[in-house]
């Protein structure tokens, strides 16, 4: 019998607090607009190239915030990258091996910036 589950990450949920800010923030992060549609009043759904990223309001509390980064965001330039997480104001450590660095977003989520 085929394995009918796929080997693809479909969907990244993050529980965030405020879904109109979080929308903001991420989209200013990722150079996006921050245009669309918050869905049933608590999702929003980020436009991705590859697996996706929705925000969720509806699932956020202080246990479910991530510790540890869930997944990395990628970058061709892990300098420019961190100068512009900086400038978002978010908590940042340095960059390690010169390829990565963590950060949180305005919820205490730790997210991670790759340059793969």
């Amino acid at each position: 019998m085929k394995n009918p589950i796929a080997r693809q990450i479909g969907t990244v949920f993050v529980p965030v607090s405020d879904i109109a800010k979080a929308r903001d923030w991420y989209c200013g992060l990722l150079g996006v607009p921050a245009d669309g549609e918050i869905l049933f009043g608590h999702l929003y759904v980020l436009p991705m190239n590859g697996a996706g990223l929705v925000l969720d309001s509806k699932i956020y509390s202080s246990e479910a915030v991530f510790s540890v980064p869930a997944f990395h965001l990628n970058t061709a330039d892990i300098q420019a990258a961190h100068l512009h997480v900086q400038d978002t104001g978010a908590e940042l450590a340095e960059i390690r091996d010169g390829q990565w660095f963590n950060f949180k977003d305005p919820d205490g989520n730790v997210l991670m910036i790759c340059e793969c």
